[in-house]
């Protein structure tokens, strides 16, 4: 394709909210996009926690009405946004709020594309399958790593098949974003560091896309610096404001690169895991990230110098495949100091899965973007690589003929 031919989107919320505090906006914002009676989508944790009750006191307070609802599940189901439509129906709602992370906010995505555009969420599968304007629709983030709440990627697990459906629709961008560092402050170290993971993976993937735009660049290596300075001081001190904030920032940044340049095969086999065995998303991310980025580097090596770089990493005189391979340690060892699992064994996955989640994985449509193509043995020898009980330089010999 000719480069005059090529035309790039970019997709953001209308209303993104950020800094201390900016959760008490909610009941205004929601006021403003006309909804008078709302359908919280949340988890049972955060509702049982009285977060939920929080954010409903805030609306009920602006004059509106609220109903939670709180059946997102981690990896949300078909089943849940089933439910949640039921919900959304029964009490007569016309408009969403969701409260939590990815979870939270991918299964408010599926009830909104439903309550709108009728059928099954199972219809949407694929790109822009909607021809409906989704209800008014306010995200409030509760951790800083999946950027569900400014993108327009959904995931839901078909119950049947035990696959991640993605379903990327520039209708489910929320109307308005809301990332509130004191609703993050909460989360358990595990999950901050889950969480960050997720978020450099997110900009990790964006920077070496096929289709990464000088805006996407700039969000994702900023998203990089963030994390590097900012993510191991979340998760040894929680109730630090100001990394929280920067963190919140950070997943922000990447989420408008991967929103807009997408992501690649670390997502499209981490998707699998997640289906197969309900695994949490970030910390499949983390484990398969540094796999995919050795397998990607000779595509762009001097993509993954600039990563390095962003890491922190003194790269002077180094070749760019040097520098990419330093960046990939720096990686490694960020994981391992934040306690991230050693490999995917630990996590129970078992070696008679990993060829049908590899070729589920090349089905993925985030695969599509990735900087270097995988056939179906590559793709298998990168999850035995990740599985972290094998003979390393057996698996990088295997990845090198395949």
């Amino acid at each position: 394709m000719a480069l005059a031919d090529q035309v790039y989107g970019f997709y953001l919320p209308t209303v993104s909210l950020m800094g201390v505090g900016c959760s008490k906006e909610t009941g205004a914002q929601a006021k403003a996009l006309g909804a008078s009676n709302l359908l919280i989508v949340t988890d049972a944790g955060l509702n049982r926690l009285g977060v939920a009750d929080q954010i409903r006191k805030m609306i009920v307070d602006s004059g509106l009405n609220a109903t939670i609802f709180d059946g997102a599940e981690p990896n949300p189901t078909d089943k849940n946004v089933r439910d949640g439509v039921r919900a959304y129906i029964d009490n007569k709602c016309d408009g969403i709020v969701t409260l939590g992370g990815g979870s939270s906010h991918d299964c408010g995505k599926g009830i909104g594309l439903v309550v709108s555009g009728g059928g099954n969420i199972r219809d949407y599968e694929g790109v822009n399958k909607s021809s409906k304007p989704m209800p008014p629709f306010l995200a409030i983030n509760t951790t800083a790593g999946t950027a569900s709440e400014v993108t327009r990627f959904c995931i839901i697990t078909n119950t049947d098949t035990h696959v991640k459906m993605a379903i990327v629709d520039w209708r489910v961008t929320p109307n308005v974003a809301i990332n509130d560092p004191v609703l993050m402050a909460g989360m358990p170290p595990s999950l901050t560091a889950a969480t960050g993971m997720d978020a450099l993976t997110h900009a990790v993937e964006a920077y070496v896309s096929t289709i990464a735009t000088p805006v996407t660049d700039a969000c994702a290596i900023q998203a990089i610096k963030l994390i590097r300075d900012y993510l191991p001081q979340t998760v040894a001190h929680g109730q630090n404001m100001e990394a929280r904030d920067k963190m919140a920032y950070a997943e922000y940044l990447a989420g408008m690169a991967f929103n807009n340049a997408s992501l690649g095969y670390v997502h499209a086999m981490a998707h699998q895991l997640g289906g197969f065995y309900n695994l949490p998303h970030g910390v499949c991310n983390a484990i398969l990230l540094p796999v995919v980025c050795e397998y990607n580097l000779i595509a762009c090596p001097k993509r993954f110098r600039d990563i390095a770089i962003a890491l922190g990493q003194d790269v002077s005189g180094f070749s760019d495949l040097e520098a990419g391979e330093k960046g990939i340690r720096a990686i490694r060892r960020l994981s391992k100091a934040l306690g991230i699992p050693g490999g995917l064994a630990e996590l129970g996955v078992r070696e008679e899965d990993l060829e049908i989640m590899a070729g589920n994985a090349k089905k993925d449509a985030c695969q599509l973007t990735s900087p270097r193509t995988a056939t179906l043995v590559q793709v298998v020898s990168m999850y035995k690589s990740a599985m972290g009980n094998l003979d390393m330089s057996s698996i990088e010999k295997q990845l090198a003929v395949a």
